[in-house]
């Protein structure tokens, strides 16, 4: 996880972007991967772990309405809470993760293992994916730290790409 740290804060740094996280189901894994790697207060802006619907509402801006809608694990609200991340901070790139780890949780449409992704970019473009990714709590929570940052990669690779 070090090496993908490391990756992501090399790729931020050389765009001279700023990070910010917005983590439910991972508890600040993505944070904690982050700030493991000295001198990532180069890269790194800040994390909200926000556990809770109204954490999601309080910190990020997600709508009620939107949570009552579509649930916490979704694309609706991972893409709010990214929005939420950018607009609350000072970083110009963002990811969110908000799944169901586990053991318990899971329902038939949304199994213990279904984790949503986004990632965005300020003034940019949105992407969002689900996962559905198998193990045990620890290990549904280590695949989707190690997605959130995989996804930040590919973000910054689109966007030099298309400039």
């Amino acid at each position: 996880m070090d090496i993908l740290a490391a990756q992501v804060g090399g790729a931020l740094k050389a765009h001279g972007l700023l990070l910010a996280t917005a983590e439910s189901c991972t508890g600040g894994g993505v944070a904690q991967a982050i700030t493991a790697i000295a001198g990532s207060s180069a890269w790194f802006e800040r994390g909200f772990i926000t556990y809770s619907n109204l954490s999601k509402q309080q910190m990020l801006g997600v709508a009620e309405a939107t949570l009552i809608a579509h649930g916490a694990v979704s694309e609706a609200v991972v893409r709010a809470m990214v929005a939420g991340a950018l607009e609350q901070s000072g970083a110009q790139v963002g990811l969110a993760v908000s799944g169901i780890a586990g053991p318990d949780g899971g329902t038939p449409d949304k199994p213990v293992g279904t984790v949503w992704f986004a990632w965005g970019i300020e003034h940019g473009a949105t992407f969002a994916r689900v996962h559905q990714l198998q193990g045990n709590r620890a290990e549904v929570r280590a695949q989707a730290v190690h997605i959130a940052l995989q996804g930040v990669l590919e973000l910054l690779q689109q966007t030099a790409s298309a400039a």
